[in-house]
């Protein structure tokens, strides 16, 4: 009982949180919220990348190669396909196949 009280709840905040926007801006959408709509999502991304390149050692074996190589990797695939999903998808797997040999 406890959990699905739990789960309600969570569902409900959540519908609540995704819905809000909608409410508050019935008329327009301020500018800053849709600056903040196109400068946002790449800066996080940015600082993805940042987080993940952090602890890449380039002074000890393998110096970093597979960091780099799964990086060029998602860049190009998502040159090429356009799709988010994939690219992050395959650098992850291009990744965990450089760092296993």
């Amino acid at each position: 009982m406890k959990s699905a009280v739990l789960i309600l709840t969570m569902s409900l905040f959540t519908i609540l949180l995704r819905f809000l926007p909608f409410l508050v801006f019935r008329k327009r959408t301020p500018e800053y919220v849709v600056y903040l709509g196109k400068v946002l999502p790449p800066a996080v991304i940015g600082m993805l990348v940042i987080y993940c390149l952090k602890d890449m050692n380039m002074t000890r074996s393998p110096y970093g190669i597979p960091e780099v190589l799964a990086l060029l990797s998602v860049v190009c695939i998502q040159k090429w396909k356009r799709s988010s999903l994939f690219s992050i998808l395959a650098g992850t797997a291009v990744y965990m196949v450089l760092i296993r040999l």
